[in-house]
């Protein structure tokens, strides 16, 4: 299960967003396990039966006005409720003040407690959006990722079967390389597929026979990026003769990758195939579908008139 610690959240939104440390700084080794968050509103009045503890308590301006509305004995007593759980850290957005029973209680915890200037809504966003990157489901690939045309082609394959050459070339021809050997992919939201590099080889292709390629060295910053949506799987794979490989295009394959199905293309491979502009016309057909344009099926469609159409004519010089 994925976690990070407190103080790695604090020190990479510190000024993201306007966090200040109030108190309970002995407990920044806490870890945050979920990519939720939590008000604890019904918690400070009693009732915790379903209190998700484990989360990120945010407390805003409902919160804070009940809590100042409490004479100071209640308002410990209620503070108390929620202090008594192992709670991961404490936000007061708003720029509310806070309760010196607050931070006295998240001191003797050892619970960190923040303040920001955001109001709770824009705190939530932008919070949500960092733990949802965070925690978004990820996997390691074998493989190659290039932007072709605006188009995150994933190359897979048995190793040594071409994939680093063929991102080299496409590099070679205006094309942007994402990763190479090591393809880092996360679901986002929506069920988008984002492809990064890893940070060791992120932007180097290994070719054999001549090494370590620095790409963005040998060939400047524009052929790089360091992610792209990964669009479309293309499989390289070895020619064999009894094998029946796709003539039409009108069955369309797909993938699954972390739940999410993408069009899968398998070509096979066999010398003199020129496959690196083979990828570029796979990148175009396929804004060409997104565009709402699919060429096999207009082609099926036009064949399937033609024949209707000789048909019926031949049925027309039948002798009656």
């Amino acid at each position: 299960m994925a976690e990070i610690t407190v103080e790695s959240f604090f020190k990479q939104n510190r000024r993201r967003l306007a966090l200040k440390l109030v108190a309970g700084q002995e407990g920044m080794d806490r870890k945050l396990t979920s990519c939720e968050i939590h008000r604890p509103g019904l918690a400070l009045a009693g009732f915790v039966e379903l209190y998700t503890f484990d989360r990120v308590q945010v407390l805003g301006n409902t919160e804070m006005i009940y809590l100042a509305e409490l004479p100071e004995k209640k308002k410990r007593e209620a503070l108390e409720v929620i202090f008594q759980f192992d709670l991961p850290c404490i936000v007061v957005t708003g720029n509310n003040r806070i309760p010196e029973v607050l931070a006295d209680l998240a001191n003797q915890k050892a619970i960190p407690l923040f303040k920001t200037k955001f109001a709770t809504t824009k705190f939530t966003h932008l919070f949500s959006l960092y733990l949802d990157d965070i925690f978004a489901p990820r996997i390691s690939m074998h493989g190659s990722l290039v932007d072709v045309y605006g188009v995150g082609l994933l190359f897979t394959g048995r190793s040594s079967i071409g994939k680093s050459e063929l991102a080299l070339d496409l590099v070679e021809r205006g094309h942007r390389l994402v990763a190479d050997d090591i393809v880092t992919i996360t679901r986002r939201s929506q069920g988008i597929l984002v492809g990064t590099g890893n940070d060791i080889l992120r932007h180097h292709i290994e070719i054999r026979g001549v090494g370590i390629v620095d790409v963005e060295k040998v060939f400047g910053i524009r052929a790089i990026r360091l992610q792209k949506r990964i669009q479309v799987e293309v499989e390289l794979a070895d020619w064999k003769e009894n094998m029946d490989y796709e003539r039409i295009g009108i069955d369309e394959k797909v993938v699954s990758i972390l739940d999410v199905e993408i069009p899968k293309v398998t070509i096979p491979i066999y010398p003199g195939k020129n496959i690196t502009v083979i990828a570029e016309i796979i990148a175009l057909n396929y804004l060409l579908r997104v565009s709402g344009h699919h060429p096999a099926k207009e082609f099926n469609k036009k064949l399937l008139e033609l024949i209707r159409k000789r048909k019926r004519q031949e049925e027309g010089l039948r002798p009656s």
